[in-house]
């Protein structure tokens, strides 16, 4: 008769003991596998031997990039951060936002997109600075600005997109006048103040930009049955007025019910 061999547990503190090691082992292969992954990574093969930087630039040429940028990367090919490097490159002037990437061997792709400016911010106070296309406020060198006839925004923090889309609004319905929207300001209430390149001011009052405009549509097609009643030049208007806007010309001033 055959007999059945009889397996004995190994104790617990053993296989403890077994499972103790199996730990570390692993620990410890992992600790050597980073280590030559360390080594390698510094090793001269791969050390970074160039930069690529393309985009529609119009502020900074991809030689002053790599310039400016190379002394602020650290590591290798393999070894370099990836998210530094672009910060590197968002941190020069005029620069929005960076695609950097490896290619194998030995470089770095960079693909870059210049802030486009729309208008000027807060211009009227020592902290002028430049709004995007985006509505996103920037900071360069005013110098490098070649519009000079940038429209200048003004209002809260964090409202430089919606000032900008309302200005985008009211910028075709009030070209009629002759004289294009010099400023806009968003005040702390919420009202709308534009004033023309020719000094006239209008008081635009609250709302969105399809309400405001709409009103100031109203406003700029009865203006001029307005002024040859009077044949004055117009000086400010108020147009926060339920049912027409209050004007000053010169010498006259008046209220007129807008007609819908």
């Amino acid at each position: 008769m055959a007999r059945t061999a009889t397996i004995t547990p190994l104790p617990f503190d053993v296989r403890l003991a077994q499972a103790g090691a199996n730990v570390l082992l692993a620990v410890l292969a992992i600790a050597l596998l980073a280590a030559a992954m360390w080594w390698l990574a510094r090793l001269p093969a791969f050390s970074l031997r160039g930069i690529t930087v393309e985009g529609d630039l119009a502020h900074n040429s991809p030689l002053t990039m790599r310039t400016i940028v190379a002394p602020k990367l650290s590591g290798s090919f393999l070894s370099l951060d990836l998210g530094r490097a672009r910060a590197a490159f968002e941190s020069v002037p005029w620069v929005r936002h960076a695609t950097v990437r490896r290619v194998w061997p030995d470089r770095l792709a960079v693909q870059l997109e210049e802030h486009r400016v729309a208008a000027l911010w807060n211009a009227a106070t020592v902290d002028e600075r430049l709004v995007n296309t985006f509505g996103e406020v920037f900071e360069a060198n005013l110098g490098d600005v070649e519009d000079e006839a940038l429209p200048r925004l003004s209002g809260p923090p964090g409202s430089a997109a919606r000032v900008l889309s309302m200005w985008r609004a009211l910028a075709p319905v009030m070209q009629p006048l002759g004289s294009p929207i010099e400023s806009l300001l968003l005040t702390g209430h919420g009202s709308w103040r534009a004033r023309l390149a020719n000094g006239v001011i209008i008081e635009l009052g609250r709302g969105e930009p399809e309400a405001v405009a709409a009103r100031a549509g109203r406003f700029v097609r009865t203006l001029p049955q307005v002024s040859a009643s009077y044949q004055r030049p117009l000086l400010a208007a108020d147009l926060r007025h339920a049912d027409g806007y209050a004007v000053r010309l010169k010498g006259v001033t008046t209220n007129t019910t807008a007609s819908r």
